[in-house]
Formats: C-alpha cells, sequence, structure tokens
C-alpha cells in the first residue's frame, strides 16, 4: 500500500521565510502553501514539508533529501549559478566542483540549506531515465 503512494519529504527550519527563499529562489521549487506548522513547496510531482522547528533544533550532519540527477556536473554549476556551494569535504575527489565519485562510480554532491541541513544529488551509473530503455539510451563516453 505505501509503495504505491507518494511520498512527502519533511525538512525542518527555525525560519521559514528564509526557508522559502531558499526553496524557491535558489531551488526553483513552487510554493503550495504555509500554515503555523510548516511551509510546502512542490518539487516535480513531490512535495516537501519544511516543518518549523522548536528554537533547540539542531541539524544532523548528514544528508536528510536527495535527488537523482542525470548529468550531476550540469546540476552543480547550475546551483552555483544560483548562490548554493557544494560541500567541499576531505574526501571529495573532484574539490573544484565538490563530486565526490564512489568506487563504483556513482556520483554524489552535497549542499547545505540556509538551517543547515545537508542536502544532496546524485547521479547513478547505470540510472535509465523514465521514458527510455537501456537499449534506446546513449551510454556515458
Amino acid at each position: 500500500m505505501l509503495a504505491s503512494s507518494k511520498i512527502v519529504g519533511i525538512v525542518p527550519t527555525l525560519d521559514s521565510q528564509r526557508a522559502r527563499e531558499f526553496y524557491e529562489d535558489k531551488l526553483g521549487f513552487q510554493f503550495v502553501s504555509e500554515d503555523p506548522f510548516a511551509l510546502v513547496v512542490r518539487a516535480g510531482d513531490t512535495k516537501i514539508r519544511v516543518s518549523k522547528a522548536p528554537k533547540d533544533f539542531t541539524p544532523l550532519a548528514f544528508t536528510i533529501l536527495g535527488w537523482e540527477v542525470q548529468d550531476i556536473a550540469a546540476v552543480v554549476a547550475w546551483l552555483k549559478g544560483r548562490g548554493v556551494t557544494c560541500e567541499k569535504y576531505p574526501f571529495v575527489q573532484d574539490q573544484e566542483l565538490g563530486i565526490w565519485t564512489a568506487p563504483g562510480g556513482d556520483k554524489v554532491a552535497w549542499f547545505k540549506d540556509p538551517d543547515g541541513n545537508v542536502l544532496s544529488v546524485a547521479q547513478h551509473v547505470g540510472h535509465v531515465p523514465p521514458g527510455t530503455t537501456s537499449a534506446t539510451r546513449k551510454e556515458e563516453p
């Protein structure tokens, strides 16, 4: 039953106005609503509730929300152009862009929202975009 239901992402914030500016202006999400408990935005078909956290909120040190992308370098460049900086963790091989390549070839870049929540974009090896098959998609060089 849940496997066929839509997921709603939940991210905490101490400042819903600052969060709205980030998620709308920087990430390009669509504003849906706001009430005393949460700001709601839409990313594609997915709703994200940016919940108003208590004043003692401390962001977690690991990714709480991420996106699978087809061209991570293009997405990181797009984010940079919008003022979003990727984290340059010591283990990240590409310190210029902030893209880590896993031993299996997957690529990940991390960035933070204004509350310090860690978000990520990832490009997976062998990912077949929706609407294509492995027989119709072009292989990466």
